[in-house]
């Protein structure tokens, strides 16, 4: 019985569970005869079947990783291609049938931690650029006070301890920011004036 701590189960995901379940792993003869039927026959019924019972290594492989930002049925998506890739490879050079799953495991297990190392990466990207904003909006305001002006790029760089370039880099996109806001700001006020006008009448 499911107790309130474990919370709604992820029913996605269960459904991903369930269908690569049916597809349990094949046994080597098995594995041999399709791998020689997909090698005459690429992207046929053979090498569909290979893909369908190596499916588990992506979702074993996805759920391995659930510890990191990546949605378990994002990452089963990503292994899924992995364990695509793998397979019409091998199927295509003639491979022997008991390296097959040990191959299609390491091919989905690089392909994985490279779209996991992105993810973080974009991320630690995305939280640099929130950080700098805020640093500039500090630096901007702090600095309108004092000089009762607004700052140059030279003297909001020499506040920051920044290049010229980063502070020209970080205003611009802020510029960029605020005038798409100033935008939807405008086009939400013409909304409301024209709601209003079409009450009146």
């Amino acid at each position: 019985m499911e107790s309130p701590m474990d919370g709604p189960r992820d029913t996605t995901l269960d459904a991903i569970a369930s269908q690569v379940r049916s597809h349990p792993p094949l046994s080597l003869d098995e594995v041999a005869d399709l791998l020689q039927a997909a090698h005459g026959d690429p992207r046929g019924p053979a090498e569909a079947r290979l893909i369908r019972h190596h499916l588990g290594i992506a979702l074993d492989a996805a759920l391995a990783r659930r510890d990191t930002l990546i949605e378990v049925g994002d990452l089963f998506q990503e292994g899924s291609v992995a364990v695509v890739t793998a397979v019409e490879e091998y199927a295509a050079r003639a491979g022997d049938a008991a390296g097959l799953r040990r191959y299609v495991a390491r091919v989905v297990d690089l392909h994985l931690d490279a779209a996991v190392a992105r993810d973080t990466a974009q991320r630690e990207a995305d939280e640099a650029v929130v950080r700098d904003s805020r640093l500039y909006e500090t630096a901007e305001v702090g600095l309108r006070r004092q000089l009762g002006r607004p700052a140059t790029t030279l003297e909001l760089a020499a506040a920051l301890g920044w290049p010229e370039q980063r502070v020209a880099l970080v205003g611009a996109m802020l510029a960029g920011a605020r005038t798409l806001h100033d935008e939807e700001i405008l086009d939400y006020l013409d909304d409301l004036e024209a709601d209003d006008d079409g009450e009146g009448h």
